[in-house]
């Protein structure tokens, strides 16, 4: 249950504030009382409380209390996760992301979202843009980002992680959505071993934080090997293949993944298009 309030994903929330969408039982609580429901609980059993009715013409007990259902509109925190080695087309994956990412914070501070950009090239990753809302920061941040050298994709999706940890213990009551671009080839190892093992290891300790995630499959289609949808299985997160890389249409995915919160059929197995 989520206590503060965004503008716009909608969530349940304890609050007595929201819009009231159904009850459920109270277990004998009565404080905001779904009223019309505890009397559609109470009516059936009216004949059986004849003899406990004395003054009242209608008896109610706290097993009937029915308790209101509210939601209202939470905030997001939408992290990028970019691939900014040799391994891809690297100034178009820049461009996109550098757009989508001013697109979104330009209605961020109405909608109270938050936004936040992570790199991973040579052997390390790096948060270029810690989240925030301010387009000011993040023309400065996004000004000059580093590139080349191999692909770390684990010590990007530990990174991801730790920053996701950090942002839901601060701000409990917020949404992660982590949107990473990448063909999903690591080939850096934090601890030796397999790259690409270790990248899946950190992939469903993400997913065990019930982190909404979306892949945005950056591999030619003539050269896909499959290795961006398996790294969105282990994420349990939707996989998608854009035509064309440009700014609008990953604000466009992005957005539309805000709005609808599931895979579609990028979760069947069929990422779609866009």
């Amino acid at each position: 249950m989520r206590k503060q309030s965004g503008r716009r994903s909608q969530t349940q929330t304890d609050r007595k504030r929201g819009r009231y969408i159904q009850a459920r039982p109270a277990h004998g609580k009565a404080d905001d009382l779904a009223f019309d429901a505890t009397l559609r609980a109470a009516a059936p059993f009216q004949k059986a409380r004849e003899d406990l009715k004395d003054d009242v013409a209608f008896s109610i007990r706290r097993e009937d209390y029915q308790r209101k259902v509210r939601v209202r509109r939470a905030s997001n925190l939408i992290l990028f996760l970019v691939d900014a080695s040799w391994s891809m087309a690297v100034a178009e994956r820049m461009a996109a992301t550098k757009g989508a990412i001013l697109s979104l914070l330009t209605d961020a501070y109405q909608r109270r979202d938050r936004v936040g950009l992570i790199v991973f090239q040579k052997d390390r990753a790096t948060l270029v843009l810690p989240p925030t809302n301010s387009v000011l920061l993040a023309q400065h941040a996004l000004a000059d980002i580093p590139v080349g050298g191999k692909t770390p994709l684990s010590a990007g999706l530990k990174m991801a992680y730790e920053v996701l940890k950090r942002e839901k213990i601060l701000h409990p009551d917020i949404f992660p959505l982590l949107i990473i671009l990448t063909d999903g080839a690591g080939n850096v190892a934090m601890a030796g071993g397999s790259p690409q093992k270790e990248a899946h290891r950190f992939a469903e300790q993400i997913a065990s934080e019930d982190v909404r995630a979306v892949v945005i499959n950056m591999e030619h289609e003539a050269f896909d090997q499959g290795l961006a949808q398996d790294l969105a299985d282990h994420l349990n997160a939707s996989c998608y293949t854009l035509d064309e890389l440009r700014s609008d249409t990953l604000y466009r995915t992005v957005r539309q993944e805000i709005h609808y919160g599931t895979g579609g059929s990028a979760q069947q197995g069929k990422p779609p298009k866009v």
